[in-house]
């Protein structure tokens, strides 16, 4: 029996381990030779930010939770290699699969290699090539000493061929998040404020802010959320606010009449929302995806993005950061001229099990 650490520390990691365990479980009932051991990282230790996400996605308890909590930058990746580092002397696993671009991912896979554990890296090869991003400088270092790459997207393929990877070492298997999405699309429900806040389906926006460019500077993001409240017109726009967003709203002088701040909500909620709303307004990853696959606008406040797929195929457009851009691209929104979109290519529900598949021939 060959054993894999499977290692989650921050909220989008948990959709993206759901169907590679699912996956296990099924091929261990069928006789498989591969168990794993899942690793949480604490990187994220809030329960509003991660701990639902194991009842709601049927995700077993973590075997072992290394319980890092909050810091730096430097702090938390410190501190995820040393004590996963001991977990490795104490027992040592056969591979460890890492998911995405947070601390976790480039923390656990440094400390595996010097370990003398192999690396796989699903979601391996997504730039955006915007090197003030941390998630950028993870997605690098981790992919740089990988040994296997389970790739989302045709761009991802070229940018690790860009870098030498062979060919033997990427697999392209499709998007985890999206095995997720599609598995739990019958059992998404409404948050408990929907009835409260006479929220309409198609008549509401959903909002999403937490990159350092959109809120650490208050009067920027001042601006930003006064764009937003005058363009979208009266209708309510649903604000599940960040933790670090937290910190720069209470520095915010007037936050439009029409926003709705709540709590970060559990997955099923989340995605309700997303559904059910006109459009997304928003500056993460994941998020483009899921509104992709459900087909529902979807507004990105950056400049730069790790999954074109999302652009150039799906419901997405990249806008940037300046408030002024809001208006002309809410006033298309409005007008009825977004595009329609399509869905990607493997993104149909069935990449856990194909990442399973090649765990098995390279184990």
């Amino acid at each position: 029996m060959k054993r894999i650490d499977i290692i989650a520390g921050a909220r989008p990691n948990f959709m993206k381990i759901a169907p590679i365990i699912k996956a296990l479980e099924v091929r261990k009932a069928q006789g498989g030779e591969l168990d794993y051991r899942l690793i949480h990282t604490g990187q994220h230790y809030d329960p509003r930010m991660s701990g639902n996400f194991f009842s709601q996605l049927g995700i077993p308890l973590p075997h072992i939770n290394l319980e890092i909590g909050s810091g730096s930058q430097a702090e938390q990746t410190a501190a995820i290699m040393v004590r996963y580092e001991q977990v490795l002397l104490e027992q040592r696993s056969d591979l460890c699969l890492v998911v995405g671009d947070v601390n976790s991912t480039m923390a656990c896979a440094i400390t595996a290699q010097k370990c003398g554990v192999p690396v796989a890296h699903v979601e391996g090869g997504i730039r955006s090539g915007d090197w003030s991003m941390p998630e950028e400088i993870n997605r690098m270092v981790t992919d740089s000493i990988s040994n296997w790459f389970f790739t989302t997207s045709a761009s991802a393929n070229k940018a690790l061929r860009s870098t030498g990877v062979r060919e033997g070492q990427i697999h392209f298997v499709g998007n985890t998040m999206i095995d997720t999405l599609l598995a739990n699309m019958d059992r998404l429900k409404a948050p408990d404020f929907w009835a409260d806040q006479r929220l309409v389906a198609g008549q509401y926006f959903v909002a999403t802010l937490h990159r350092p460019s959109n809120v650490d500077d208050a009067s920027g993001f001042t601006r930003l959320l006064a764009a937003i409240g005058e363009a979208s017109r009266g209708l309510p726009v649903v604000f599940p606010v960040h933790p670090r967003t937290a910190k720069t709203l209470r520095e915010v002088d007037g936050i439009p009449s029409n926003f709705r701040l709540v709590d970060p909500q559990p997955y099923l909620e989340f995605n309700f929302l997303v559904r059910h709303s006109k459009a997304v307004i928003t500056d993460s990853g994941g998020i483009t995806e899921e509104a992709t696959v459900m087909g529902v606008p979807c507004i990105t406040l950056r400049d730069s993005t790790e999954r074109p797929e999302t652009v150039e195929q799906g419901t997405n457009e990249l806008i940037g950061t300046n408030p002024d851009n809001v208006k002309g691209v809410l006033d298309k929104l409005f007008s009825g001229l977004w595009k329609k979109g399509a869905i990607p290519e493997l993104w149909d529900g069935h990449t856990g099990e194909r990442i399973v598949e090649v765990l098995e021939r390279i184990l």
